[in-house]
């Protein structure tokens, strides 16, 4: 029984969340929806509130008569970003104008309807973690449960199940989108909530990263240098920097980086000092006419670049770096001799139009009002590493291949930038080829290619072909004939 003072205890009064009704109009049709943004509760075993997070919701007002309506949850990476990315940038009714080739405009910054939204064929769910966007823990010292790779999982699959009941989903076709660290959030959730009895019908990962040995560039880790190369291609080809005979194509030089990184190269990073000196001096000049770095820095580099010298040296000659968000973008440094770039020039134009836009918008149209400041990269301190990971680097790509071992209808769409320096697309496959998947999941894996970066979906042309894709990925992963 509970104690006296327990029984007095006053429950924890949840914020009433503002709703508000819109409409957009799609290919000619006129698209009415309701827009929810509130605060949930994120509770311990006792009951006890220990912090909120914020959302946003849209859903369509009149759904399809005879179909049930499928149900997404989106959020960004980090770790500690908000949502505000796929939310303005490809995915909600709302977006942020950019230039057509995803540089930014001049201000004042311009909010429009998003002709390529994905509510007209699913709700939608944007969720700012903990210590992200208005999200907050309760008290301060509650935010190291909820700022590492377990506590983060635990707490979003926590909203995902109070959304389910609250709103009474549970029966909705359900899916998943993340960004960034948000695929490894999402691969995690996809293990953790398998197991709790929420199957998905599919996940849409954009720019990935499931296992981050093939990211952190260590002394004892060479998988990095191997993965970045073709990337490094990629950027090296926009901007004029490889080898005339690869410049004529893209596509064509790429396949070639690829062999190039996957054999020859990281058979030379293996051999280590035993790397003869004509072996040495080969691969060298090949790698030179792929990446467009000198011979003389690649030999004093001793053949391993990491991405952000990469960053830096491409362009020196010009006296410009290249981002690494988007390698497309260019800037310029005070200093030409340093080793790092001072600031990544393709955040620089994003942040911006999407920080003033958001905020604008959350308090005018969806009639949010609050002073706290909306986090875009939240406070998150310092995150929480599982101690003893399999190689000592974080992964939640055993997470994807439990959820399809337990859910042999689950269905995955992976969207890639070739000029992301932040989550090289050959790392991702070369992820997704050590799952131990068996072929009949592998079938269920499609993936789209984009010209662009990390944020694919600044770029026009880019964000149109997004759109394509995932339409038929939630056309054939909402079917109910199995």
């Amino acid at each position: 029984p509970a104690s006296a003072a327990e029984e007095k205890k006053p429950a924890a009064v949840d914020e009433k969340p503002v709703v508000t009704k819109h409409f957009i109009k799609i290919g000619g049709k006129t698209l009415n929806y309701t827009a929810t943004a509130g605060m949930m509760p994120i509770r311990n075993a006792e009951g006890e509130t220990e912090a909120h997070i914020f959302f946003m919701a849209y859903t369509v007002d009149v759904p399809p008569s005879g179909a049930k309506r499928p149900l997404m949850f989106s959020f960004n990476g980090g770790p500690g970003s908000s949502s505000v990315w796929l939310h303005m940038g490809a995915i909600g009714p709302r977006r942020v104008k950019m230039n057509t080739d995803g540089t930014m405009p001049a201000p004042p910054f311009q909010l429009v309807d998003n002709e390529q939204t994905w509510l007209e064929q699913t709700d939608l769910v944007f969720i700012d973690p903990v210590g992200t966007g208005y999200s907050r823990p309760l008290k301060k010292d509650l935010g190291k449960k909820f700022w590492g790779l377990r506590g983060d999982i635990e707490s979003v699959g926590e909203f995902i199940r109070m959304y389910l009941s609250r709103n009474e989903r549970w029966n909705s076709p359900l899916f998943l989108v993340g960004e960034s660290y948000g695929t490894t959030r999402a691969a995690g959730l996809a293990g953790y909530l398998i197991d709790r009895g929420v199957a998905f019908n599919g996940i849409v990962l954009v720019s990935s990263v499931l296992d981050f040995q093939t990211l952190v560039f260590t002394q004892s880790n060479d998988l990095p240098y191997i993965l970045y190369l073709p990337t490094y291609t990629a950027t090296a080809w926009y901007h004029k920097k490889v080898a005339p005979e690869y410049q004529a194509d893209l596509h064509s030089t790429l396949k070639l980086a690829e062999a190039f990184a996957s054999g020859e190269y990281a058979q030379a990073l293996m051999k280590g000092d035993t790397l003869s000196k004509d072996e040495r001096k080969s691969v060298i000049e090949k790698l030179s006419k792929f990446i467009g770095l000198s011979p003389q820095y690649l030999d004093l580099s001793d053949l391993r670049v990491e991405h952000v010298h990469f960053s830096k040296e491409l362009l020196r000659d010009q006296k410009a770096t290249v981002g690494r968000l988007d390698g497309r973008f260019k800037g310029k440094d005070l200093s030409n001799i340093s080793e790092y770039f001072e600031y990544d020039p393709s955040m620089a134009a994003i942040l911006p139009p999407y920080t003033q836009l958001f905020n604008s918008y959350v308090r005018t149209e969806l009639g949010y009002q609050t002073d706290l400041p909306y986090n875009i990269f939240g406070n998150v301190g310092k995150w929480e590493w599982p101690e003893n990971e399999e190689g000592g680097f974080p992964r939640t790509a055993e997470g994807l291949r439990s959820a399809f071992a337990k859910n042999p209808y689950l269905k995955v769409f992976i969207a890639s930038g070739y000029y992301d320096l932040a989550t090289p697309y050959f790392a991702t496959q070369y992820t997704l080829n050590h799952i131990g998947l068996d072929a009949a999941a592998k079938a269920n894996i499609s993936s789209g290619f984009y010209e662009a970066g990390h944020m694919m979906y600044i770029h026009n042309d880019s964000m149109l072909q997004l759109k394509k894709d995932i339409s038929g990925f939630l056309t054939d992963a909402s079917a109910s004939k199995r």
